[in-house]
């Protein structure tokens, strides 16, 4: 019906008299989020560097491409964070490394330091720059704090550029590992990546943390957003009794 009025008013200069239009709210659905003990089950179902990059999408409430374009330059081990780069709406932002983490991502780092030095001898070591930055620092590109932690196990042909290089790993195969693990695990949910970092978010408000650290942890515009996961903390058993058990 909008699109209706708005043909009739801006195209055809005939603007309909007397039909009101109300935009319909989109509906608002509970995220689905896993308890503690099914991350706990679904982590032991994955192993290797699989499991890091699962531990990170929770750990850190990570979404799953930032998880796998995660660079070498973007981990503090000092303060135990992670810079986010160019996340959802452009924006950085800054998020907890979690310390349990830091032994197994630390070796993940010496193999991408493995990979750019092997690269280097077959000068495919280049890696792929957002387009500003790689006119600004051309050279930048060839530095070993520009690689994917998370790197593919070959290098292919850039089809924008026609360079051949060593990019991340793909995305449909974490998530394959995540449906996997969560069926093995028997988790009856219909869950995926992104679940845990829903679960992420839950959890923290969980232990007490204020919603606005949450808001910025997730980097979320408005606050709004990061408020349906008090939805869920409310949702059941966690906050009311029912009338039941006082029978």
């Amino acid at each position: 019906m909008l699109a209706i009025l708005f043909l009739y008013r801006e195209v055809l200069d005939r603007p309909l008299v007397g039909i009101d239009a109300v935009r319909a709210k989109p509906s608002q659905k509970l995220p689905v989020v896993f308890t503690r003990n099914e991350v706990r089950t679904i982590l032991e179902q994955v192993a290797g560097t699989n499991r890091l990059m699962v531990q990170l999408l929770y750990g850190s409430g990570l979404r799953l491409m930032e998880v796998l374009r995660l660079r070498v330059k973007d981990v503090n081990f000092d303060h135990h964070c992670i810079i986010v780069r160019d996340g959802k709406g452009r924006k950085d932002r800054v998020t907890i490394l979690p310390e349990p983490v830091e032994p197994s991502l630390k070796q993940q780092m010496q193999k991408t330091r493995h990979f750019y030095e092997m690269d280097q001898i077959d000068g495919h070591h280049e890696v792929w720059m957002p387009n500003a930055l790689a006119k600004k620092y051309p050279s930048e590109a060839k530095s070993y704090h520009w690689q994917y932690i998370f790197q593919s196990p070959k290098v292919s042909v850039d089809p924008r550029s026609g360079l051949t290089r060593r990019h991340h790993l793909s995305d449909s195969q974490l998530q394959n590992v995540v449906k996997s693990a969560i069926r093995s695990a028997g988790v009856e949910k219909h869950a995926s990546c992104h679940t845990f970092r829903h679960s992420f978010a839950t959890h923290l408000l969980e232990d007490g943390y204020d919603i606005r650290t949450v808001q910025e942890l997730l980097g979320h515009k408005d606050i709004r957003t990061t408020q349906i996961y008090t939805h869920v903390l409310n949702k059941g058993g966690n906050a009311v009794k029912s009338p039941l058990s006082r029978l």
